[in-house]
């Protein structure tokens, strides 16, 4: 099971590795390295979240994530998203931009640095709904009962992640860019920037959302149609394809993966710019790391993990509100890499020891249940 599903990981490891050892020797190969626990770590928060959407799809479509969707984020999250900030911010032509990337690295970085205000505030305002809503929900199971109670009441209060986010985009505007870090160590004011990215990445959140939440009640209702259509085509000795059925819900699912896979990016491969200028290197280590998170996402799927570790997701959306809050921080300061990968991964550790220590006592409990049901009958 393990090897089936981390097998293209594996071999993309060490491909990757002897690609930086060729070109740039070993100084190159622990950069990569580095790079790709970096991302595996910043990113693990994404494989819990996706991994709660990916479930509902059937295997086709899981193939087709593992596939094209890893296309998707290494070339065009870890390779081409940052040749695109600098032509869009330095108002270069893509290929002026890639001439720059490889020829003068140091610009390169300065013009990163300077576009990221604007990426903080679209990464930081789009993840930030993600957890508001997961928040603000009634679940039936609660993690942190004595917060998320009190939360799923004002829950009910029509359009209030939204408020609470334009508040927390004015507060950063107003707190952080209105003295915004740039390279070389200078402040700028770039609160209009934070405003208008912060505000397109609400946008682009409610779209998206507005998209996905209503192409997944439709798989729903196909799946119940698809189930009514096999029975029939079963007494007809017709068999029908499920793909069919559920092609354009899973589809539009597929998509708000792939968007949800380009936020969660953002903070690493800004941070990689810590590590290396070197776009190469940057592009293997960043899409190393990319498939380990895509091959997890597929495991704790087929394993049914979340099924049985309930308060993962939990600790994957508590962890996904500290990096909103953190990329909405770097705006102003600088926040080392290693705690914002150690946030999401103690949030995460925590809600997994949760889920282990409910599991124990509920198997307790079974195990008392059973011995007072023999006791009783006389066995």
């Amino acid at each position: 099971m393990v090897l089936k599903t981390f097998g293209w990981s594996f071999a993309v490891t060490a491909l990757g590795l002897v690609a930086a050892v060729l070109f740039g020797g070993w100084t190159a190969f622990g950069i990569v390295a580095i790079l790709s626990i970096l991302e595996i770590s910043l990113s693990f928060d994404n494989a819990v979240v996706n991994a709660g959407i990916l479930k509902k799809m059937n295997a086709f479509w899981q193939k087709i994530f593992l596939t094209i969707g890893i296309l998707i984020a290494v070339f065009g999250m870890r390779l081409v998203f940052p040749v695109v900030i600098v032509a869009v911010s330095a108002q270069l032509g893509p290929i002026e931009a890639v001439d720059l990337a490889l020829s003068d690295k140091d610009r390169y970085q300065e013009l990163v640095t300077d576009a990221h205000p604007a990426i903080a505030a679209f990464g930081g305002m789009f993840l930030l709904m993600i957890f508001l809503d997961f928040i603000f929900e009634d679940r039936e199971i609660k993690w942190l009962g004595w917060l998320e109670r009190p939360l799923a009441k004002l829950g009910k209060v029509d359009m209030l992640s939204v408020c609470i986010a334009l508040i927390v985009l004015m507060i950063s505007a107003m707190a952080f860019a209105t003295h915004a870090h740039q390279h070389g160590g200078a402040h700028v004011d770039k609160s209009s920037t934070v405003l208008l990215s912060g505000v397109a990445g609400l946008i682009t959140y409610l779209i998206v959302g507005g998209l996905s939440g209503f192409f997944e009640d439709k798989l729903e209702e196909e799946e119940e149609r698809e189930h009514e259509e096999e029975e029939k085509a079963a007494r007809e000795g017709k068999p029908r394809s499920a793909v069919a059925l559920a092609g354009k819900a899973a589809f539009f699912m597929f998509l708000y993966l792939e968007v949800l896979d380009a936020s969660f990016s953002f903070d690493g491969v800004i941070g990689a710019f810590a590590i290396t200028n070197d776009i190469v290197l940057m592009a293997l280590g960043l899409g190393i790391g990319a498939m380990y998170v895509r091959s997890l996402t597929v495991y704790l799927v087929r394993q049914g993990t979340l099924d049985e570790y309930v308060y993962l997701e939990h600790g994957a959306h508590y962890a996904i509100g500290a990096l909103a809050m953190i990329l909405l921080v770097t705006i102003r300061y600088e926040i080392h890499e290693l705690i914002t990968g150690s946030i999401g991964v103690i949030l995460i550790g925590a809600s997994f020891w949760s889920s282990v220590r409910r599991n124990r006592r509920l198997a307790a409990a079974e195990g008392s249940a059973g011995t007072k049901t023999e006791v009783s009958s006389g066995v």
